[in-house]
């Protein structure tokens, strides 16, 4: 009886939650994948993007921009391609978003926004060095991809002219970063079919506390022919940034906190579409060790329901766990534990991690995993999440 018992959770596990590996270190040359990111580009077609890392762990030097393909819901992922390549220098916060709203594309077009960088981060803020926003475009669930598309006037503020002559710019943007994670396309109300991807930069010299960061977005309305800045959220130090549509057509972003005063993610809301905020706060109740998060906003049920991703804790990168909300992101109850580490485990083992919508039944988290060593994919019928 107790075999047979066994075996029946071990079935009903399987069932109910998935695990596979999708990116690991030392694979393919890259010593390290980091920055996950994953879209859905029809039922249970799944993409998921990192950044290969050639040298090391390390967020600049000779980085790629790799993904994987799925057919079967993430089960399963094919070969590992490279679709950026800056050669020695770094490309990467992958944002993939699917545009299902252009008429000339019944289909669907995927886009994956990225950035460039030829400085360390600190340097970059010290004025030493660019970033620069560019996109790619794939009509064929990422088999093939159209030519770089440089955006950085459009939507960066930079004061370089010594690099180009239309980077002089009076804000003085410096650092910038796409959100990491995928983007956001509303579905409902006045901005239908707007593209909108979180984002955050630095502004002028360095300051205490990371306080020269602040959070913005950026979209589209016209698939992708002309891009436009939102107002940026005026709480200093808010950095890597996600986004998600309520119930009511408003939007919800959610960002990290750089200065880990109180290691709380800062929250801002808009009702027109994001250009602008009406409301700004830091969180009460969501933990965060200063680490990147993931919002998805889904239909269940019948009903409008929010999910968060996070490393769920304060210590270190660890406790990755998913919350739900089904009033907006008022209140977040129906705490999922993805990931914990094991009594005396140094370091942090479960960090960055993307949300995706499979199919009607699942869901699924790209995550990193023990000590960046390794990138894993977990799906989940949606009722573990949404009672």
């Amino acid at each position: 009886m107790k075999k047979t018992w066994f075996i029946f959770l071990l079935f009903i596990n399987n069932v109910f939650a998935q695990e596979s590996m999708v990116f690991q270190s030392k694979e393919g040359g890259y010593d390290f994948f980091r920055i996950p990111a994953i879209v859905q580009t029809s039922t249970d077609h799944l993409i998921a993007f990192a950044e290969g890392r050639v040298n090391g762990s390390g967020d600049f030097g000779n980085v790629d921009i790799v993904y994987k393909i799925s057919k079967n819901g993430g089960k399963t992922w094919e070969a590992l391609h490279t679709l950026i390549d800056n050669k020695i220098l770094q490309a990467g916060n992958a944002a993939p978003v699917m545009d299902w709203m252009d008429p000339a594309y019944p289909k669907g077009v995927l886009y994956l926004f990225y950035n460039t960088g030829n400085n360390h981060e600190y340097e970059v803020r010290k004025g030493n060095g660019l970033r620069e926003v560019w996109f790619v475009k794939s009509f064929d669930h990422g088999n093939s991809w159209t030519s770089p598309v440089n955006i950085t006037t459009q939507v960066h503020r930079p004061l370089q002219p010594q690099t180009n002559p239309a980077y002089q710019f009076k804000e003085d943007w410096r650092s910038y970063a796409n959100t990491p994670g995928h983007g956001l396309q509303i579905q409902t109300g006045n901005y239908k079919g707007r593209i909108y991807i979180p984002a955050n930069h630095s502004s002028g010299d360095p300051q205490n506390a990371f306080h020269d960061y602040r959070a913005h977005a950026y979209y589209t309305d016209d698939h992708g022919k002309t891009f436009h800045l939102s107002s940026t959220i005026e709480i200093p130090s808010s950095n890597e940034s996600t986004a998600a549509e309520l119930s009511n057509g408003n939007l919800l972003v959610n960002s990290r906190n750089q200065s880990g005063n109180p290691k709380r993610r800062i929250i801002a809301l808009s009702s027109n579409g994001g250009e602008t905020w009406d409301t700004t706060y830091i969180s009460s109740t969501l933990l965060d060790p200063v680490c990147q998060a993931s919002l998805l906003n889904i239909h269940f049920k019948n009903r409008h329901h929010l999910l968060f991703s996070n490393a769920f804790a304060v210590q270190h990168r660890d406790s990755l766990s998913i919350h739900h909300s089904n009033d907006d992101g008022k209140t977040w109850s129906n705490k999922k534990m993805i990931e914990i580490a094991a009594p005396g485990f140094k370091g942090d083992w479960a960090a960055y991690s993307d949300l995706v919508l499979i199919n009607k039944r699942r869901i699924g988290i790209l995550y990193e995993r023990n000590n960046y060593k390794e990138i894993v994919f977990r799906s989940f019928d949606l009722r573990e999440i949404i009672d």
